[in-house]
């Protein structure tokens, strides 16, 4: 399982990330859920986006882009949809699996999950993590955590940040 630093930090490794990101394909798959389309929130569901659809084998993927956290523990008011959009009419009627990262306070995946069934989608949620903090409860998760996670992917900041310090 993901290790715990020293500074009391969650740290997903990559092998944890196949683990984790495979044991929720087969959660999907005990559950009878048969997802048409895989729908990533940008960025930090990208990666297990992706995962989860190989395992699946649904090779029908999509990304919506929203920005709610700004930083470690900075916010929006409010979660906003940026461009490019994507074409949520075409998920009307289909069974769709939308998968992020984190629901760390939910209320990017509670936006999400929110569009989608109002364009008609049967919309499931999966998550790696899940916080006590979060307004929903995902459908799908590995792991429950009240600590600050580094991801593989994210943990380094970007390669701007390293030119600045």
């Amino acid at each position: 399982m993901a290790e715990t630093t020293t500074d009391e930090r969650e740290r997903l490794t990559w092998d944890d990330f196949g683990v984790a990101t495979r044991d929720i394909s087969r959660a999907i798959v005990a559950d009878g859920f048969h997802p048409e389309v895989v729908v990533a929130i940008a960025r930090g569901g990208l990666l297990p986006g992706g995962a989860i659809a190989y395992g699946l084998g649904v090779k029908n993927c999509g990304a919506l882009n929203v920005e709610f956290y700004t930083g470690i523990g900075t916010v929006l008011d409010a979660p906003e949809v940026l461009p490019p959009a994507l074409d949520l009419s075409y998920l009307a009627g289909r069974r769709v699996l939308l998968v992020d990262d984190v629901a760390d306070s939910g209320r990017t995946l509670d936006l999400a999950v929110k569009l989608l069934n109002a364009q008609g989608a049967e919309a499931r949620s999966a998550v790696i993590y899940t916080k006590p903090t979060t307004i929903i409860t995902p459908d799908y998760a590995w792991k429950d955590t009240s600590l600050w996670i580094d991801f593989p992917w994210s943990f380094q900041g970007s390669v701007h940040e390293e030119d600045a310090a």
